[in-house]
């Protein structure tokens, strides 16, 4: 019986010591991912070293090179990571939204939502926006574009029930275009300056769409008291 014990017990020890590895493995990875996460969003990802990365993350090159072969391999997994969390936030952010919500409603909810991410992952603006995107993550980056283009529509939709599939794209990419700019000013500032910018990026959005709102939903009122 004690032999089948301790036969057993050397078993148990040689599954579980993989798996502590692989924890192991893991936690160092998610560490060096942070660590470069502040050195892309300090420097940028060019200026940015794997020798910086390591030092950031306290660790020593030699360690890094265990898990990553350089520079553009953390960029690359850590895009990935980031990438598939900002299309989980985008479907609830830019779901359809009942014709009865008000658009102020509407817009400063979406836009709390990815002002949230970007400063809780400020290396994202950062990698998707820097001068020389590395990698796949540029198609990448390109495809979540298009997905995020085709969701504004989707969300115009709700309250511009008649207009044409061109209009809608164009409006897209300018809610698009004018969120980008501000979200950089945003980023650029701390505290109640960035709130005041946060706000002001509310307003135009909401000023800009409301034309185009108030002008569609007049129409369907002369309509219907007609």
């Amino acid at each position: 019986m004690s032999a089948n014990r301790d036969k057993d017990d050397q078993v148990h020890q040689e599954k579980e010591q993989p798996r502590r590895r692989q924890a192991r493995g893991e936690r160092r990875i998610a560490q060096l991912l942070e660590a470069a996460a502040t050195v892309f969003t300090t420097t940028g990802y060019t200026a940015a070293s794997t020798n910086a990365i390591a030092r950031e993350a306290g660790v020593s090159p030699g360690t890094l090179y265990q898990f990553f072969p350089n520079k553009e391999a953390i960029a690359v997994e850590l895009g990935d990571r980031l990438i598939h969390e900002m299309r989980e936030m985008c479907v609830e952010a830019l779901a359809p939204v009942d014709p009865a919500t008000a658009l102020e409603e509407a817009v400063a909810s979406a836009v709390d939502r990815f002002i949230a991410f970007n400063c809780a992952h400020p290396a994202f603006f950062a990698l998707m926006h820097g001068p020389d995107i590395p990698g796949r993550m540029a198609e990448e980056h390109g495809a979540l574009h298009a997905a995020l283009l085709s969701r504004i529509e989707g969300l115009l939709s709700s309250f511009l029930p008649d207009a044409a599939p061109a209009d809608l794209a164009r409006t897209a990419h300018m809610c698009l275009g004018l969120y980008r700019v501000g979200l950089e000013l945003v980023l650029a500032h701390e505290g109640a300056e960035r709130d005041a910018y946060v706000q002001e990026l509310k307003y135009v959005l909401i000023r800009y769409l409301d034309s185009l709102v108030g002008d569609r939903l007049g129409q369907a009122e002369e309509a219907r008291d007609g």
